[in-house]
């Protein structure tokens, strides 16, 4: 399938961490350099290396992805995850409250759980 960024199914996983993460620091209202600054950069690289994330043209490592999601409270399951469905799905649980968290996941496998009957 071709590289698309209308069907997220088709990105690489640099797309996909690329998109997402455009998504969260303009959801916050961060400038590239004010995210990389706030993530440990150093300010006179903090806004290309940014912009080369969002670009697609690098994929942060494990522990720059941290402290970027760290920054923008979200964990970094959400950098990968590849619908959006499941994208806010991942956000959701992580802003929940611990107890409903435990809540929705036992709804959510009992549900899902094989031996459950349609």
């Amino acid at each position: 399938m071709p590289h698309s960024r209308d069907n997220p199914t088709s990105l690489s996983t640099a797309g996909i961490v690329a998109r997402r993460l455009r998504q969260a620091r303009e959801a916050v209202g961060l400038s590239q350099r004010d995210l990389g600054v706030k993530a440990g950069l150093d300010p006179s690289v903090a806004s290309p290396r940014i912009n080369q994330y969002e670009r697609d043209r690098h994929i942060p490592n494990p522990a720059v992805l941290g402290q970027l999601g760290a920054v923008l409270d979200v964990p970094v399951a959400y950098f990968f995850a590849v619908d959006d469905d499941l994208a806010q799905a991942i956000m959701a649980i992580h802003r929940a409250a611990p107890s409903r968290r435990k809540h929705w996941l036992q709804a959510l496998l009992a549900e899902t759980s094989p031996t459950r009957k349609a």
